[in-house]
Formats: structure tokens, C-alpha cells, sequence
């Protein structure tokens, strides 16, 4: 799987607004953390800095990332303006339907939630402002194989 597509899902940020512009700097491998500051000029979409966690996945690509690079970790992390045509050759290979970009940030948002991580934390990390009102709209429903895998839980 590309380092792009990996990046974007492993981290939910929005690609060409966010990832393209975070450094090696903006890690934070103590706290386990990536520092989002979004464009110089602009900053993120919601216009506040944020920290999103590391996840053992995001550290095992950095780490590898890190061990590829001839000079010293400086600058930029990635290539973002590769993505749009590395998801559609990744697509066509295995045979699924078209995805963007944003359907990583999607990705990351689901499977997070479906591994127990609650509403608001989650929207956090997206940068929501909203305390998890649009998180809760737009992955409420989430799959139905999760759905059903909670149902099994409920006794009375």
C-alpha cells in the first residue's frame, strides 16, 4: 500500500490542507503524538492547532519512513499531490470502486469508533468543533457487521 494512502488512513487528517504540510518536526514521538498546524498561511480548516495520537500502525510507516531517508529528518513528510492518482492505480489493482482521499479521513473515523474509541475523542482528532454532533451524523450508522457485532453484547 503507498506511504500516502497508509498516511492519510492511519491519521484522519485532511490530505491537501493538513498532510501535506506536516514536518518531521511535527512529531512528537515522546507523547506519541503528530502536531497538525495545517498551511502556513491559512492553518487547519477550524483554524486551531491540534495532536493527533500516533497509532502503532502511523508509528511502524514513520519509523520505516524514517530508516528511507538518506538526509536528516527535515521538512516536509510527504508528497500529498501524488494521491489523488496513487488511490485510483490502487483501486483498479484490487478491483473496488473508486476512492478520494477523503475517504481515508472516513476510514480512520469508522475504524476508530468501531474499535471503541468513544464519539468525542474521535472528533477531536478530526478537528471537529462540534463535541461530536457531525461525527455521530456522519459514522452513526457505520457498518453493519459492527452493528451486528453489537447487538450480540446487549442482555437484559
Amino acid at each position: 500500500m503507498s506511504k500516502i494512502v497508509q498516511f492519510l488512513a492511519y491519521s484522519g487528517v485532511r490530505a491537501f490542507s493538513e498532510a501535506q504540510w506536516i514536518t518531521w518536526q511535527d512529531l512528537d514521538w515522546q507523547r506519541k503524538e503528530i502536531v497538525i498546524r495545517g498551511a502556513p498561511a491559512t492553518g487547519t480548516k477550524n483554524c486551531e492547532i491540534r495532536r493527533v495520537p500516533m497509532l502503532p500502525n502511523m508509528e511502524e510507516l514513520l519509523q520505516r519512513l524514517a530508516k528511507q531517508r538518506e538526509e536528516p529528518l527535515a521538512g516536509k513528510i510527504l508528497r500529498i499531490l501524488e494521491c489523488p492518482k496513487t488511490l485510483k492505480e490502487a483501486c483498479k489493482a484490487i478491483g473496488i470502486p473508486a476512492l478520494r482521499h477523503h475517504d481515508l479521513r472516513h476510514l480512520f473515523a469508522t475504524r476508530c469508533i468501531e474499535s471503541g474509541v468513544d464519539i468525542p475523542t474521535v472528533s477531536r482528532w478530526l478537528g471537529h468543533k462540534d463535541g461530536g454532533a457531525l461525527a455521530m451524523k456522519v459514522y452513526g450508522h457505520l457498518r453493519n457487521e459492527h452493528s451486528q457485532a453489537m447487538a450480540q453484547k446487549v442482555r437484559f
